[in-house]
């Protein structure tokens, strides 16, 4: 069946229907989870209440834009709601400029970055994957987690600073060890 012939099925709540759009979207948006969530579990709570979602309000999609758009977006308005009143830090200095980091593609795998990602403090990680990782603004997160731009700002400049500071010390470790 064609995408568009299930989301008419599922808006008839045919079970079938919303089985086949969970499993083409189902690894996808698993990938969203992670990123937003705390861990693996959460991931998969997180992943399995946005499909809950997803079918609850499938009638309110009109077929206007991408429909794999429209679920993205519910499944990252629907983690950050559950991290809404998460504690943000507060900008200390509103002129911080960027961290930037620069990668040797053989000195930093993919997994490996998005280990290190997935270690990042909670809202460090949301903001960095909101902004690097899903090109949202600045302006936008902020409406987002309901925090100002400056923070949003500050949080970005410290997930980076934690994520260089990870590289080099595991590229540091890699040349000791290689030096031996």
């Amino acid at each position: 069946m064609v995408v568009e012939e299930l989301i008419k099925e599922c808006k008839k709540n045919n079970p079938k229907a919303q089985e086949q759009i969970f499993k083409l979207f189902m690894k996808k948006f698993f990938g969203v989870c992670l990123k937003y969530s705390n861990s693996y579990a959460d991931a998969q709570d997180n992943l399995q209440d946005g499909f809950l979602i997803i079918f609850r309000k499938i009638e309110q999609y009109s077929g206007k834009g991408s429909f794999e758009g429209w679920c993205k977006r519910i499944m990252i308005n629907n983690i950050l709601q559950k991290y809404k009143g998460v504690h943000y830090m507060e900008v200390l200095d509103e002129s911080i400029a960027d961290v930037e980091i620069e990668l040797d593609d053989a000195e930093v795998s993919l997994d490996y970055l998005l280990q290190i990602i997935q270690e990042l403090p909670h809202q460090y990680r949301i903001v960095f994957s909101l902004y690097v990782l899903d090109g949202y603004s600045h302006q936008e997160i902020s409406e987002m987690l309901s925090i100002s731009t400056g923070t949003t700002k500050s949080n970005l400049h410290r997930a980076r600073l934690l994520l260089k500071e990870k590289i080099e010390n595991r590229n540091n470790n890699t040349q000791e060890s290689s030096a031996q």
